[in-house]
């Protein structure tokens, strides 16, 4: 069962890059400016590491990534041109189908589940449970709106798309955090913490996470590599109670996941998806939330871990 798994991510990973490939003939196709080639090189270099993964080199990898960052950079990425259904016909199917479509999201969610539990014992089964689920729902909306498989495909490209780069940011920023826990940044800002302080120990553990997760993008990267630095000498070293320090440290990076625009999946995908004119009101509106749900950990975290 373990070689199943591991062959059906390989797949999946496959699958993924073979989208990425679509998408940049799509845009040298459709794309008037000489920034096609460019944005056709970005998809193709970032669809390398998904189809060969398993073969190629880390500096190779490495590499690609620079690339495609630098593409990125100077602004030679754009979006390619999708045939899009008319505004009538879109409305004529929402009135068809109503509340219907939802169902492929749920059917996505409760096979997730399953398929996870079912294979718990496994490695990567979490992964493999996100790839089989994905296929279910992908079955399911097929049956429901009875769509072409070349809508499925020119759909799928036009959202990654139109996600873009941002789509990458938390493989790159879980990397990041790795790399920041190795050069041992987490003692570094050890050193300005006041060392026999609870309540200080608290407030920086609980603001580093915040501060941590607003410049990565990623509360589990900020985890390591602050939990390293202030958490275990700051605060478990005192006495409080692991698991109650761990689930608040990580839940209070979270607030600082709704104040920052390197939260992609969270804040930008979400505004570039719907369309928003300003692509930073979802950060705006989730402010003040996040600020007060601050405040709570560290009280909490205060009075229940100790």
């Amino acid at each position: 069962m373990q070689n199943f798994i591991d062959i059906s991510l390989e797949i999946f990973y496959a699958i993924m890059g073979l989208l990425m490939i679509v998408i940049a003939l799509k845009s040298y196709k459709t794309v008037d400016s000489s920034k096609k080639y460019g944005t056709a090189l970005f998809w193709i270099l970032i669809s390398l590491p998904f189809i060969f993964g398993k073969v190629l080199p880390d500096n190779v990898v490495g590499l690609i990534l620079i690339a495609s960052s630098l593409l990125t950079v100077s602004k030679q990425v754009v979006f390619a041109k999708y045939e899009m259904p008319s505004e009538e016909f879109g409305q004529k199917q929402a009135d068809k189908l109503g509340n219907k479509i939802f169902l492929p999201s749920l059917v996505l969610a409760f096979a997730a589940v399953a398929v996870a539990m079912l294979l718990k014992n496994f490695g990567s089964s979490s992964q493999f449970a996100i790839g089989a689920s994905s296929l279910v729902a992908l079955i399911s909306a097929f049956m429901l709106t009875k769509a072409k498989p070349t809508t499925t495909v020119d759909d799928s490209a036009r959202l990654l798309q139109q996600m873009g780069p941002a789509s990458m940011l938390p493989q790159l920023l879980v990397v990041l955090g790795a790399l920041l826990t190795q050069a041992r940044v987490g003692e570094v800002i050890s050193g300005i913490v006041p060392a026999e302080s609870r309540f200080f120990g608290v407030v920086a553990y609980c603001l580093g996470m915040a501060i941590f997760t607003m410049i990565m993008g990623n509360s589990f990267a900020a985890f390591a590599v602050i939990t390293a630095g202030i958490g275990v000498p700051f605060v478990l070293a005192q006495g409080a109670n692991p698991a109650i320090v761990g689930a608040l440290a990580l839940t209070a990076g979270y607030c600082g996941t709704l104040l920052t625009p390197m939260a992609a999946n969270f804040n930008i995908v979400p505004a570039a998806l719907l369309d928003m004119r300003k692509q930073y009101d979802v950060i705006k509106y989730q402010a003040p939330v996040a600020i007060i749900l601050l405040v709570l950990h560290i009280v909490a975290m205060y009075f229940l871990a100790f």
